[in-house]
Protein backbone atom coordinates (compact mmCIF):
# COMPACT_ATOMS: atom_id res chain seq x y z
CA UNK A 1 0.00 0.00 0.00
CA UNK A 2 2.74 2.47 1.02
CA UNK A 3 4.76 1.55 -2.05
CA UNK A 4 1.81 2.29 -4.32
CA UNK A 5 1.28 5.67 -2.63
CA UNK A 6 4.97 6.57 -3.05
CA UNK A 7 4.87 5.50 -6.68
CA UNK A 8 1.80 7.65 -7.26
CA UNK A 9 3.54 10.66 -5.64
CA UNK A 10 6.64 10.09 -7.80
CA UNK A 11 4.45 9.86 -10.88
CA UNK A 12 3.02 13.29 -10.11
CA UNK A 13 6.37 14.91 -9.28
CA UNK A 14 8.30 13.22 -12.11
CA UNK A 15 5.75 11.64 -14.45
CA UNK A 16 6.96 8.64 -16.40
CA UNK A 17 6.28 8.85 -20.10
CA UNK A 18 6.09 6.24 -22.83
CA UNK A 19 9.30 5.93 -24.84
CA UNK A 20 7.19 5.36 -27.93
CA UNK A 21 4.60 8.15 -27.88
CA UNK A 22 5.46 10.29 -24.80
CA UNK A 23 2.06 9.91 -23.11
CA UNK A 24 2.12 9.55 -19.31
CA UNK A 25 2.32 5.93 -18.22
CA UNK A 26 -0.39 4.49 -16.03
CA UNK A 27 0.23 2.30 -12.99
CA UNK A 28 1.38 -1.12 -14.15
CA UNK A 29 2.81 0.16 -17.43
CA UNK A 30 6.58 -0.01 -17.83
CA UNK A 31 8.66 1.98 -20.33
CA UNK A 32 5.95 1.97 -22.98
CA UNK A 33 2.19 2.33 -22.81
CA UNK A 34 -0.16 -0.55 -23.50
CA UNK A 35 -1.05 0.82 -26.94
CA UNK A 36 2.61 1.08 -28.01
CA UNK A 37 3.39 -2.35 -26.57
CA UNK A 38 0.60 -3.86 -28.65
CA UNK A 39 1.96 -2.01 -31.70
CA UNK A 40 5.52 -3.35 -31.34
CA UNK A 41 6.33 -5.28 -34.54
CA UNK A 42 7.24 -8.73 -33.23
CA UNK A 43 8.84 -10.96 -35.87
CA UNK A 44 7.50 -14.27 -34.54
CA UNK A 45 10.93 -15.78 -35.33
CA UNK A 46 11.78 -18.33 -32.62
CA UNK A 47 14.60 -20.44 -34.13
CA UNK A 48 12.10 -22.92 -35.56
CA UNK A 49 11.38 -22.44 -39.26
CA UNK A 50 13.73 -20.81 -41.76
CA UNK A 51 13.26 -17.03 -41.67
CA UNK A 52 14.63 -13.88 -43.36
CA UNK A 53 17.29 -13.44 -40.64
CA UNK A 54 18.69 -16.86 -41.54
CA UNK A 55 18.84 -15.79 -45.17
CA UNK A 56 20.94 -12.71 -44.33
CA UNK A 57 23.79 -15.06 -43.48
CA UNK A 58 23.39 -17.66 -46.23
CA UNK A 59 26.71 -18.17 -47.99
CA UNK A 60 28.51 -15.83 -45.62
CA UNK A 61 29.07 -17.67 -42.34
CA UNK A 62 28.32 -21.16 -41.10
CA UNK A 63 25.75 -20.70 -38.35
CA UNK A 64 23.13 -23.11 -37.06
CA UNK A 65 20.19 -20.69 -36.86
CA UNK A 66 19.40 -16.98 -36.68
CA UNK A 67 16.50 -15.02 -35.26
CA UNK A 68 15.43 -11.58 -34.03
CA UNK A 69 12.74 -10.23 -31.74
CA UNK A 70 11.46 -7.09 -33.51
CA UNK A 71 11.40 -5.37 -36.88
CA UNK A 72 13.36 -2.09 -36.94
CA UNK A 73 12.28 0.99 -38.89
CA UNK A 74 13.76 4.49 -38.90
CA UNK A 75 10.61 6.17 -37.60
CA UNK A 76 9.12 3.46 -35.41
CA UNK A 77 8.71 2.62 -31.74
CA UNK A 78 11.57 0.09 -31.87
CA UNK A 79 14.00 2.80 -32.94
CA UNK A 80 12.90 4.96 -29.99
CA UNK A 81 13.36 2.10 -27.53
CA UNK A 82 16.85 1.26 -28.75
CA UNK A 83 17.79 4.96 -28.90
CA UNK A 84 16.84 5.33 -25.23
CA UNK A 85 18.80 2.17 -24.44
CA UNK A 86 21.99 3.26 -26.23
CA UNK A 87 22.08 7.00 -25.72
CA UNK A 88 19.86 7.95 -22.76
CA UNK A 89 21.12 5.58 -20.05
CA UNK A 90 17.94 3.52 -20.11
CA UNK A 91 19.54 0.11 -19.65
CA UNK A 92 16.22 -1.18 -18.34
CA UNK A 93 15.01 -1.27 -21.97
CA UNK A 94 17.33 -4.22 -22.55
CA UNK A 95 15.99 -5.97 -19.46
CA UNK A 96 12.40 -5.34 -20.54
CA UNK A 97 12.96 -6.74 -24.04
CA UNK A 98 15.12 -9.61 -22.78
CA UNK A 99 12.46 -10.77 -20.36
CA UNK A 100 9.81 -10.58 -23.07
CA UNK A 101 11.82 -12.43 -25.73
CA UNK A 102 13.23 -14.87 -23.18
CA UNK A 103 9.70 -15.94 -22.27
CA UNK A 104 9.00 -16.52 -25.96
CA UNK A 105 12.22 -18.42 -26.70
CA UNK A 106 11.99 -20.79 -23.76
CA UNK A 107 8.87 -22.25 -25.33
CA UNK A 108 11.28 -23.72 -27.89
CA UNK A 109 12.21 -26.80 -25.86
CA UNK A 110 15.03 -27.79 -28.21
CA UNK A 111 16.68 -24.38 -27.88
CA UNK A 112 16.08 -24.38 -24.12
CA UNK A 113 18.27 -27.45 -23.70
CA UNK A 114 20.81 -26.64 -26.42
CA UNK A 115 22.50 -23.30 -25.73
CA UNK A 116 25.60 -23.56 -23.49
CA UNK A 117 26.54 -19.89 -23.30
CA UNK A 118 25.18 -16.54 -24.45
CA UNK A 119 27.71 -13.95 -25.62
CA UNK A 120 26.93 -10.30 -26.46
CA UNK A 121 28.66 -8.45 -29.28
CA UNK A 122 31.27 -6.53 -27.26
CA UNK A 123 32.05 -2.82 -27.02
CA UNK A 124 35.60 -1.55 -27.01
CA UNK A 125 36.75 -0.72 -23.47
CA UNK A 126 36.89 3.01 -24.30
CA UNK A 127 33.28 3.06 -25.54
CA UNK A 128 32.29 0.94 -22.54
CA UNK A 129 33.77 3.54 -20.17
CA UNK A 130 32.00 6.36 -22.03
CA UNK A 131 28.58 4.71 -22.04
CA UNK A 132 28.96 2.91 -18.73
CA UNK A 133 27.46 -0.33 -20.01
CA UNK A 134 27.17 -2.51 -23.09
CA UNK A 135 23.66 -1.89 -24.45
CA UNK A 136 23.37 -5.57 -25.41
CA UNK A 137 24.31 -6.98 -22.00
CA UNK A 138 21.05 -6.65 -20.10
CA UNK A 139 19.08 -8.14 -23.01
CA UNK A 140 21.53 -11.06 -23.31
CA UNK A 141 21.60 -11.64 -19.55
CA UNK A 142 17.83 -11.95 -19.37
CA UNK A 143 17.82 -14.37 -22.30
CA UNK A 144 20.40 -16.45 -20.40
CA UNK A 145 18.16 -16.40 -17.32
CA UNK A 146 15.09 -17.62 -19.18
CA UNK A 147 17.01 -20.22 -21.19
CA UNK A 148 18.70 -21.38 -17.97
CA UNK A 149 22.19 -21.09 -19.41
CA UNK A 150 25.47 -19.22 -18.89
CA UNK A 151 26.26 -15.66 -19.92
CA UNK A 152 29.74 -14.30 -20.57
CA UNK A 153 31.07 -10.98 -21.83
CA UNK A 154 34.74 -11.98 -21.47
CA UNK A 155 35.23 -14.53 -24.26
CA UNK A 156 34.84 -12.14 -27.21
CA UNK A 157 36.89 -8.92 -27.12
CA UNK A 158 36.80 -5.84 -29.33
CA UNK A 159 40.32 -4.60 -29.99
CA UNK A 160 39.69 -1.12 -31.42
CA UNK A 161 37.20 1.70 -31.02
CA UNK A 162 35.65 2.14 -34.46
CA UNK A 163 32.87 4.28 -35.87
CA UNK A 164 29.80 2.67 -37.37
CA UNK A 165 30.40 0.70 -40.54
CA UNK A 166 26.80 0.37 -41.66
CA UNK A 167 27.04 2.79 -44.60
CA UNK A 168 30.08 1.14 -46.16
CA UNK A 169 30.09 -1.78 -48.56
CA UNK A 170 30.50 -5.24 -47.04
CA UNK A 171 33.98 -5.70 -48.58
CA UNK A 172 35.08 -2.37 -47.12
CA UNK A 173 33.74 -3.34 -43.73
CA UNK A 174 35.63 -6.63 -43.79
CA UNK A 175 38.89 -4.80 -44.55
CA UNK A 176 38.33 -2.38 -41.68
CA UNK A 177 37.40 -4.97 -39.08
CA UNK A 178 39.65 -7.85 -40.11
CA UNK A 179 41.18 -8.14 -36.64
CA UNK A 180 38.63 -6.06 -34.77
CA UNK A 181 37.44 -8.95 -32.57
CA UNK A 182 39.49 -11.67 -30.88
CA UNK A 183 38.91 -14.57 -28.51
CA UNK A 184 40.31 -14.32 -24.99
CA UNK A 185 40.59 -18.11 -24.66
CA UNK A 186 39.48 -20.36 -27.55
CA UNK A 187 39.60 -23.46 -25.35
CA UNK A 188 37.06 -21.96 -22.96
CA UNK A 189 34.30 -22.20 -25.56
CA UNK A 190 35.36 -25.29 -27.51
CA UNK A 191 32.56 -27.81 -28.05
CA UNK A 192 30.00 -25.17 -27.01
CA UNK A 193 26.65 -24.19 -28.51
CA UNK A 194 26.87 -20.39 -28.50
CA UNK A 195 24.11 -17.81 -28.84
CA UNK A 196 25.61 -14.55 -30.14
CA UNK A 197 23.50 -11.47 -29.38
CA UNK A 198 23.42 -7.92 -30.79
CA UNK A 199 21.05 -4.96 -30.68
CA UNK A 200 20.15 -4.41 -34.37
CA UNK A 201 21.01 -6.53 -37.39
CA UNK A 202 21.23 -4.40 -40.53
CA UNK A 203 23.56 -5.89 -43.13
CA UNK A 204 24.74 -8.58 -40.71
CA UNK A 205 28.40 -7.58 -41.12
CA UNK A 206 29.16 -7.24 -37.40
CA UNK A 207 27.53 -10.55 -36.55
CA UNK A 208 29.30 -12.17 -39.48
CA UNK A 209 32.78 -11.22 -38.26
CA UNK A 210 31.98 -12.00 -34.60
CA UNK A 211 30.62 -15.42 -35.55
CA UNK A 212 33.69 -16.13 -37.66
CA UNK A 213 35.91 -15.32 -34.67
CA UNK A 214 33.86 -17.54 -32.35
CA UNK A 215 34.14 -20.31 -34.93
CA UNK A 216 37.92 -20.28 -34.45
CA UNK A 217 37.34 -22.22 -31.23
CA UNK A 218 37.20 -25.98 -31.90
CA UNK A 219 33.83 -27.58 -32.60
CA UNK A 220 31.60 -24.59 -31.82
CA UNK A 221 28.00 -24.30 -33.02
CA UNK A 222 26.74 -20.74 -33.38
CA UNK A 223 23.25 -19.31 -33.14
CA UNK A 224 22.49 -15.61 -33.70
CA UNK A 225 19.80 -13.32 -32.37
CA UNK A 226 19.14 -9.61 -31.78
CA UNK A 227 16.66 -7.19 -30.33
CA UNK A 228 15.70 -6.05 -33.82
CA UNK A 229 16.38 -6.59 -37.49
CA UNK A 230 16.02 -4.21 -40.42
CA UNK A 231 13.53 -5.90 -42.79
Amino acid sequence: MLTNILNDINSVLAPRVCFGCNVHLNRGEKLICTICRNDLPLTDYTFNDENPVDRIFFGRINIKKASSMLFFSENGIVRELIHHLKYKNQEEVGTFLGDWYGQILKENKELLHTIDVIIPVPLHKKKLRQRGYNQVSSFAQRLAFHLNTDYSDTFLIKTANTKTQTKKGRIGRWQNIKDLYILSDPNAIKDKNILLVDDVITTGATMEICASVLAQAPNTTIYITSMAVVP
